[in-house]
């Protein structure tokens, strides 16, 4: 175990000595996070500031006169201004000027509006239209006809009812009370559970993907490799050596990764303002321990599989593209995650390797992992790695591949 010690402090040296190393693995992804976050609360709160400053143009065609009054105490004026048209107006003119988007509400009142109200009797007799044009695509359009069926027609339609029944109470049979029982710690980790674990499984293997492609391919090329390789430490002991560096460096990756989410997302809830709730998560010792663990072995994983690929491959180039494949299936394993939540998984999907680990992580945000689930997912991806070392140790031992021959 000296050799492995020897390399192991080699590859650490190597690293924390070069200054360009220690910013792009470090310090730029956690500058980049923590940039990339507050850029998307200030956007998304400028842009919902800025729906909310826009005065909405809004046509209404052929409106009774008697609803001016409402429309005034609705509160709509203030948000909106309103022109009014004749029933003669042509409905096509406007609807084209609401997909360029210069204007966005039109609002059409049928003709003998009040007198089809007025006159309903019974089932079958003609009920009158009001009609919305609006544009989906249009941030403004679709406020604009929010607000104006809130402020102004749900409104209206209740003060018609009233009229014509007396009282409302007849048309509602039962009261409908509601009491929420949930577990607040669950709750507040439903927003990480979908976003985590997928986060989790990808800033590890770009740790392990960068910094295994240079410490074995990139000896390679540089030909310190070979230098290595005839030095009187066994072979085993060198992959173990650069095994354990890798993993190591790959962790504190992730974990300036995983800070840098942490002091990011506050942020990003902060310059929303009030758009959204407060996520706020509570760890237990078990949760800590079990995420600490299911992430060293899939690091171990990653790693291994990073090495394994470097090995083979001549040229870093090379090693990219091979990884390439496998970097799309850690990614596609993730992202299932984040879509199956509060789905009940068979306990054989915790045996599939990441997969199963990204459901752990995903159980351990809400306080649901139990201890099989915990077993089985973090032993497959283990015994994997574990194969996966044997087979670079057999690697390393074979000289066609070692000297690229």
């Amino acid at each position: 175990m000296k050799g492995a010690n020897i390399i192991f402090k080699k590859e650490m040296k190597r690293i924390f000595q070069d200054k360009k190393m220690i910013f792009s693995l470090f310090i730029l992804p956690a500058i980049i996070i923590i940039g990339m976050y507050s850029l998307i609360g200030v956007m998304m709160n400028r842009m919902v500031d800025d729906i909310k400053k826009h005065e909405s143009i809004v046509y209404i065609q052929n409106m009774p006169k008697e609803y001016e009054s409402l429309l005034k105490t609705s509160g709509f004026l203030e948000v909106a201004k309103v022109t009014y048209l004749t029933k003669e107006s042509s409905v096509k003119e406007y609807e084209n000027k609401i997909l360029k988007e210069s204007i966005d509400l039109l609002v059409s009142f049928e003709n003998n509006f009040n007198n089809s109200v007025a006159s309903y009797e019974k089932s079958g007799d003609v009920i009158p239209k009001v009609t919305l044009f609006y544009n989906t695509t249009g941030k403004y359009s679709t406020e604009a006809e929010s607000n104006f069926r809130t402020l102004v027609l749900e409104p209206l339609q209740q003060q018609l009812l009233a009229k014509r029944l007396g009282n409302l109470e007849v048309l509602q049979v039962f009261q409908i009370a509601e009491k929420v029982i949930v577990d607040a710690d669950k709750q507040n980790g439903q927003f990480l559970a979908m976003l985590l674990p997928y986060m989790i499984t990808f800033m590890l293997f770009v740790g392990a993907m960068s910094l295994g492609v240079d410490a074995i391919t990139g000896e390679k090329e540089r030909q310190t490799m070979a230098k290595l390789l005839l030095t009187p430490i066994n072979r085993s002991e060198i992959v173990l050596g650069k095994l354990s560096s890798l993993a190591v460096l790959s962790s504190i990756s992730a974990v300036v990764y995983a800070i840098s989410m942490i002091i990011a997302m506050p942020m990003m809830e902060g310059n929303m303002g009030s758009q959204g709730g407060a996520i706020s998560v509570r760890f237990g010792v078990t949760q800590v321990v079990a995420l600490f663990i299911t992430m060293i072995v899939m690091v171990y994983l990653y790693v291994g599989l990073v090495a394994l690929v470097s090995v083979f491959a001549k040229t870093a180039k090379e090693a990219s593209s091979y990884i390439s494949p496998l970097y799309i299936v850690i990614i596609v394993a993730g992202m299932l995650t984040m879509f199956q939540g509060g789905i009940e998984k068979p306990l054989y999907h915790y045996a599939i390797p990441v997969y199963g680990n990204s459901l752990a992580i995903q159980n351990i945000m809400t306080n649901e992992l139990t201890l099989a689930q915990f077993l089985i997912s973090s032993c497959s991806t283990l015994i994997l790695a574990i194969l996966v070392t044997i087979a670079i140790a057999k690697a390393f031992n074979n000289e066609k591949i070692m000297f690229n021959a």
